[in-house]
């Protein structure tokens, strides 16, 4: 017989002995048809749908269902074929199994679960709901999809009064055509802002982002990330205590004990803030910056102020601003800027540049160093409008002058094997014997000189053209003579290590990095007083009793 909106409050007068004390904790029921099997159901109300689905209501959570079977003494609800499970506009969630204790206000949901919320929908195959708490919570695998991306975890809790959710174990983030993948993430529902916890990526189709704590806005594609941060780009790899990323114009900025990495090209820069613009090959740093690259077997150091490196891995050009500093084991210079650039070789030095080759000093307005492209040695140099060429005597006793318009010097395995000066030539040349007894001091004036060294050392001049000088005895010539006019010997500027380029600076203070907190310590979603309240009031009739609700995994 076909029974409409039948209430459960007169099932209970008619079919049970007693009635509930609290009215608030009856669960009511609209149902077609309603039978009852004492042998098949005993102590239960089978309630099923003929035309309309079955209704169920109690403090606020309403139950649609083609079936359900309800136990009102437990105040117990099966519900089977097509459930819906609603909270006022802020939950719903259908599958094709639910139960629901009114006096644990506890929920469970189990195959082809679809949670729906005001900001996502979630699918998994089981899903835990404690109204009590408002929390749902779901570790046999999930999928949530909202307006600005999809996610994936095994394990995944919802705080529904927060509008927050945390994930952990295999989670994957879809976003536009960015994949994250971490070990634990917190969501916040309204914003899409995410907090990575344990090593996580972000992969775009220009980068990978790497941290072990950071930050992502998934409506955005902006994420700041520190402990163990690094970023690749291509063939570029930042690292640094944090970096901020920006993947709509692939644009990354990273602070304090930074180091790029540029694989393509064997080199490395370092310093304390850097930028990198993927889109137009450039990289800037600075903050105590230092650029280091490969050469044969030995390695060029460059420091300055500020370091730019553009174009392509075949074209990079270094550029370095404010007080450079160049040191390699056979060669240093100094200079306020200088340019290196790897597709012709070429290295200029402009801004009172100076050149230390073992003895040597070289200066001039502008200097540049040539490399042989196919061997990456040193070929020569050319030092241009005011060129010296200093060298101290033996025994210190004066200095041994080259100048000239421009020099030019030729370079055997990395050391300076001649040079040649044109243009108004003078020489100032403390000439010795084998003993190293002074013979005199030879000062010439000539057209070009050429000079020939053995072990960086001067060995032989040739004077030609015009050529006019003289031998003096010592005696014969005072010392305000022995120098060149715009002779500056700066020896106690020589950059003679490493921990050279740095002298005279003061200790660099790093920059506070602003932290990311970590998570808050949040109980169990089956901690011990849920664990009680669940089972003191379970219904014998749950399928919580096959269902192992503390597993070790979640401890």
């Amino acid at each position: 017989m076909k029974q409409s909106h039948l209430n459960i409050t007169l099932f209970i007068l008619l079919f049970t002995s007693s009635l509930l004390a609290q009215e608030s904790k009856v669960i009511d029921v609209v149902s077609d048809r309603l039978e009852i099997d004492e042998k098949k159901y005993p102590g239960a109300t089978l309630l099923s749908k003929i035309d309309n689905q079955v209704y169920l209501k109690h403090k606020g959570i309403e139950i649609w269902c083609d079936q359900a079977v309800h136990y009102g003494q437990d105040r117990f609800v099966k519900a089977y074929g097509n459930v819906q499970m609603k909270q006022g506009d802020t939950l719903t969630m259908n599958s094709k199994y639910a139960e629901y204790n009114g006096n644990t206000e506890f929920a469970y949901a189990s195959t082809n679960v679809v949670l729906e919320t005001e900001q996502n929908t979630l699918k998994t195959d089981t899903l835990f709901f404690d109204r009590l708490r408002q929390q749902a919570y779901y570790r046999s695998g999930g999928t949530v999809i909202d307006s600005s991306m999809t996610l994936t975890s095994r394990i995944g809790r919802y705080y529904m009064d927060r509008k927050f959710s945390t994930f952990t174990k295999e989670v994957v983030v879809v976003n536009n055509e960015n994949t994250l993948n971490s070990d634990r993430l917190d969501y916040f529902n309204e914003t899409g802002k995410v907090y990575l916890y344990g090593p996580s990526t972000v992969v775009s189709p220009e980068s990978i982002l790497y941290c072990e704590r950071g930050f992502y806005d998934t409506k955005t594609d902006i994420g700041y990330a520190i402990k163990n941060a690094r970023i690749d780009y291509d063939n570029r790899r930042v690292l640094g205590d944090s970096i901020y990323v920006d993947n709509n114009i692939n644009f990354a900025s990273a602070t304090n004990n930074i180091r790029v990495i540029d694989t393509a090209n064997h080199s490395l820069i370092k310093g304390h803030y850097a930028e990198v613009f993927k889109n137009k090959d450039s990289v800037f740093i600075t903050k105590r910056a230092l650029a280091i690259s490969k050469q044969e077997n030995d390695s060029i150091f460059i420091h300055s102020d500020t370091i730019m490196v553009t174009g392509k891995p075949e074209k990079r050009l270094l550029r370095g601003f404010y007080d450079v500093r160049i040191y390699k084991t056979d060669m240093s210079g100094k200079c306020d800027s200088l340019s290196m650039a790897q597709i012709t070789g070429f290295t200029k030095m402009i801004g009172k540049p100076i050149l230390w080759s073992a003895k040597n000093q070289m200066t001039g307005d502008t200097i540049q160093l040539i490399s042989d492209q196919k061997t990456n040695k040193l070929d020569s140099l050319k030092v241009y409008n005011n060129s010296f060429l200093v060298q101290q005597d033996t025994l210190k006793e004066g200095f041994n002058q080259v100048k000239g318009a421009i020099l030019y010097g030729l370079f055997k395995n990395n050391k300076l094997d001649i040079v040649d000066i044109d243009k108004n030539t003078e020489t100032i040349y403390f000439q010795r014997d084998d003993k190293q007894e002074l013979i005199g001091i030879n000062k010439v004036a000539c057209s070009n000189i050429r000079i020939l060294f053995e072990e960086q050392e001067m060995t032989d001049i040739y004077y030609y053209d015009n050529v006019e000088g003289t031998l003096y005895m010592e005696s014969e010539l005072p010392p305000n003579a022995r120098e060149l006019q715009g002779l500056n010997w700066r020896g106690d500027e020589l950059i003679s290590s490493k921990k050279d380029l740095f002298r005279d600076e003061a200790p660099f203070q790093l920059t506070k990095i602003k932290g990311l907190p970590l998570p808050e310590e949040e109980k169990d979603f089956f901690d011990e007083e849920t664990l009680k309240r669940i089972n003191e009031q379970r219904s014998e009739h749950s399928r919580f009793k096959d269902v192992k609700l503390k597993e070790a995994s979640d401890d």
